[in-house]
């Protein structure tokens, strides 16, 4: 997917440029707070499956844990890429894009706080750098999860959340689909998106041409 091209940008003397806000500005603009204010018996668009037309076959995912009570997340932990980060709330910038994670604490992920928690029913956003100037940052490989795994996001004076990867796509700007980026792949379901930068990085720009989105939903709970 997009990793070569990330590894590539990495250490090249450019400017630090984080996360393709534009995209994701776009995608607030278009999708709103229906993508991360979903409830349960709240009705909805009804989207399907979307991530099961690009999910790889014979791959079983575990059922869906029914929606826990809010609890602000703490730290996100996804086992396989050794990711174990610090999560800080974010909230818009003036021009009314999701605010990056400090550019001097590339190690730390961004929550929409403005938008449900991870494992209440909707789609809970975090947003990372994919690298530095000189060096990856902790989204740097999440283009490489695959259906299946397991991200954990530890949660404040309560059981962490386990979510189970069912999709990961590159929305390129010019083909982004905001609701199936923010919006829930099923109705009623606690979702969880991790979105960084992907494609290659546009000197004219100064930004990536397009977004990595992990999409996963809500599988268990753990200590």
């Amino acid at each position: 997917m997009s990793g070569p091209d990330q590894r590539r940008a990495v250490g090249s003397g450019r400017p630090v440029t984080g996360i393709a806000w534009v995209v994701l500005l776009l995608g607030l603009w278009l999708w709103g707070r229906e993508a991360t204010d979903v409830r349960e018996g709240v009705s909805r668009p009804a989207t399907g499956d979307m991530a099961a037309a690009g999910r790889p076959p014979g791959i079983p995912l575990p059922p869906a844990h029914a929606p826990l009570d809010g609890a602000v997340p703490q730290r996100l932990d996804v086992p396989r890429l050794g990711i174990r980060a610090p999560v800080v709330a974010r909230g818009l910038d003036a021009e009314g894009a999701i605010e990056p994670p400090p550019f001097d604490r590339p190690g730390s992920v961004g929550w929409y706080a403005d938008g449900v928690t991870p494992g209440e029913a909707g789609t809970a956003l975090m947003v990372g750098h994919v690298d530095t100037e000189t060096r990856p940052a902790v989204f740097y490989e999440i283009s490489t999860l695959e259906p299946g795994e397991t991200i954990r996001v530890a949660r404040e004076a309560a059981e962490a959340a386990e979510f189970t990867v069912d999709d990961v796509k590159v929305h390129t700007r010019d083909g982004f689909d905001a609701r199936q980026a923010y919006g829930p792949h099923r109705t009623g379901r606690a979702e969880l998106r991790l979105i960084t930068c992907g494609g290659t990085f546009d000197r004219a720009t100064g930004s990536y041409t397009a977004n990595v989105v992990v999409s996963a939903y809500l599988t268990g709970t753990g200590p």
